[in-house]
């Protein structure tokens, strides 16, 4: 008897996880307004104000979980995992970087605020003005060329962690119909990056043959951390865009963007 009930138990939890599965799996879009939206009117006075309120109540709701079909689509937010970021700089006073970012992991996305949204009446282009506290990756590199006048070769466990950052994003969409509903579908995001303070290590410097000057590179680099920052901002800069364009445009096709715009401009017909 008692393993009777042990089957049929497990039985009723196995069902329940294939309904879960399929129910993310079939899941596109947001049919109705969820509660945590405030829709706001373009053609109104005040709309930057309301935007910036509406976005920002809809980001902590995304950025802190809360949103299971969202989780479904993109994944856990914080931390968010990634995969693989490859950068190249060339002709650089400040660096010249070939770098592969792999196995990271990213922390501070659910602190965010939102200082600014503002949307094109002309092109339905965002611009959006954001401000995390603390924002840090964490993961593996391999590096080879020079920062600061200083040869670099390695790779390793690295972190780079950024206090009081801000961004200006850029997104250009164009609006898309689809069974009755407009969605803004994102074709660019570009994003502009700066810090009050960041702090880093790189370990395994120089190969990890001289631990001594390995040490006192990474200390001179949060010293100078201002140089080091502006060294890197490329590479942090596409950092951020990566992530941010693996994440706006699938949550935009989830919500009909008359949600968030009433009064949003029909797209014009070829």
């Amino acid at each position: 008897m008692e393993l009777l009930r042990l089957l049929q138990f497990n039985t009723f939890i196995l069902l329940h996880l294939l309904i879960f599965i399929q129910s993310s799996m079939c899941f596109e879009y947001f049919k109705e307004k969820p509660s945590y939206i405030e829709t706001c009117k373009i053609n109104q006075p005040g709309f930057t104000k309301c935007s910036t309120r509406s976005i920002q109540a809809f980001l902590v709701e995304i950025f802190n979980g809360k949103v299971p079909e969202v989780n479904a689509v993109v994944g856990q937010l914080e931390p968010m995992k990634l995969d693989k970021i490859n950068f190249k700089q060339d002709d650089n006073e400040a660096a010249t970087i070939r770098a592969t970012l792999s196995d990271l992991m990213v922390t501070g996305l659910s602190k965010i605020q939102v200082k600014e949204s503002r949307v094109s009446k002309k092109n339905s282009g965002w611009l959006t003005k954001l401000f995390f506290p603390n924002f840090k990756i964490e993961g593996q590199y391999k590096m080879d060329g020079r920062i600061l006048l200083l040869p670099l070769n390695g790779e390793g466990h690295m972190f780079i962690e950024i206090d009081s950052m801000n961004i200006t994003m850029r997104t250009k969409t164009h609006v898309i119909e689809k069974d009755g509903f407009l969605f803004n579908n994102v074709t660019d995001v570009q994003v502009e990056v700066d810090a009050k303070k960041m702090s880093s290590q790189f370990d395994n410097l120089f190969g990890g043959h001289n631990k001594e000057i390995e040490r006192s590179t990474n200390e001179s680099f949060n010293k100078n951390w201002r140089d080091f920052f502006e060294a890197l901002r490329p590479l942090i800069t596409e950092t951020v865009a990566n992530i941010m364009f693996q994440l706006i445009p699938k949550i935009f096709l989830m919500y009909p963007a008359t949600f968030f715009i009433e009064d949003l401009p029909m797209p014009q017909k070829p």
